[in-house]
């Protein structure tokens, strides 16, 4: 016991002596997949992402609803990435039209305060037409949950009237460095 707080203690002052702490974040998009199964009720125009620096790509996706619809739901999943992409900590289902009157599912406020300032999906049931999201980037800020470095997957399967019409798979880096070897002088 004695010696496992000594290492700690010694760890400790090694780490303060070579390292400085810095709160820099890695956080951007890798992928975008998007599928719709059913065109006769909803209609991908664009998706794509667009790099503008190392740090900062953009995310863009106009999709078309092409009947009005009463009744929304979306099923999410976080993956994070080991030998390919693995089931993690975060699954939920949401019914779109409560959620968006009223915010109710922690996970799914997370996601939807990370790109809803970048789109018009911002409004209750009925959707019709286009549907956007533009120039989305991920804010560090905006992520409040403690996730480990990797790569992850965002899948979200949306239904209409519990019939799957559509996925949306996001894949982004998360790299936090939060220790920074001090310069000799």
């Amino acid at each position: 016991m004695w010696s496992k707080l000594l290492f700690s203690a010694l760890f400790g002052i090694f780490l303060a002596a070579n390292f400085e702490v810095n709160d820099a974040v890695l956080f951007r998009f890798t992928n975008f997949v998007c599928k719709s199964y059913n065109t006769s009720a909803f209609v991908f125009n664009n998706c794509r992402l667009k790099a503008v620096s190392r740090e900062r790509v953009l995310l863009n996706m106009n999709g078309t609803v092409l009947h009005s619809v009463n009744n929304v739901s979306l099923h999410a999943k976080i993956f994070k990435k080991a030998n390919g992409f693995q089931p993690w900590v975060l699954e939920g289902s949401v019914d779109a039209c409560r959620f968006l009157r009223k915010t109710y599912n922690p996970f799914m406020r997370i996601v939807y305060n990370l790109f809803k300032e970048f789109s018009n999906i911002n409004h209750t049931c009925p959707f019709v037409g286009p549907q956007i999201v533009k120039d989305f980037y991920l804010k560090p800020e905006l992520l409040r949950l403690p996730f480990p470095t990797g790569d992850y997957m965002l899948w979200m399967q949306w239904f209409f009237y519990n019939r799957p019409q559509f996925d949306t798979n996001v894949s982004f880096a998360y790299v936090e460095d939060l220790l920074v070897q001090k310069k000799e002088n």
